[in-house]
């Protein structure tokens, strides 16, 4: 039995949030650990979903609506996690900011070590302003790994 037994990360779609997806799934497959997948999101207003409607197909106007963009990304973010190890996966969109979504991500579902990417840390505005990742740690309660994806 491994040191950690629920691993969570944080993942926006993006490519460098998907690194750290492979890495929080090589611990958990390591430590035969549950990974939890977690993405915050804050809904389109009606002006954004109308843009995108327009500039996309009627068929295809769904994907801009509600949880829809993170739902995609979940099901990326799993398919990529078991590639890399992890064997026992769950995601879930939470509507709210990301530090608050992954805080309460991390106590909701006992976490014991908390993965997230380094984007924003090196950055002017995460300097001045505070990051993701720097808040994530700073709230944390459990283990926190940062993982350098820039």
């Amino acid at each position: 039995m491994g040191f950690y037994k629920k691993v969570l990360v944080g993942t926006d779609g993006s490519d460098t949030s998907l690194r750290a997806v492979d890495r929080a799934a090589t611990i958990a497959g390591d430590n035969d650990a549950d990974l939890v997948i977690v993405t915050a999101y804050e809904p389109a207003d009606n002006r954004d979903v109308a843009r995108a409607s327009n500039a996309l197909k009627a068929s295809e106007a769904y994907l801009v609506v509600g949880s829809a963009p993170t739902e995609s990304a979940l099901r990326d973010a799993a398919l990529r996690a078991r590639s890399s190890g992890a064997s026992k996966i769950e995601t879930f969109a939470v509507h709210g900011s990301a530090v608050q979504v992954l805080d309460r991500a991390a106590n909701d579902h006992g976490a014991d070590l908390l993965v997230i990417g380094n984007v924003g840390l090196n950055t002017l505005t995460g300097r001045i302003l505070g990051s993701i990742p720097q808040a994530v740690a700073r709230r944390s309660g459990i283990d926190v790994l940062i993982v350098h994806t820039s």
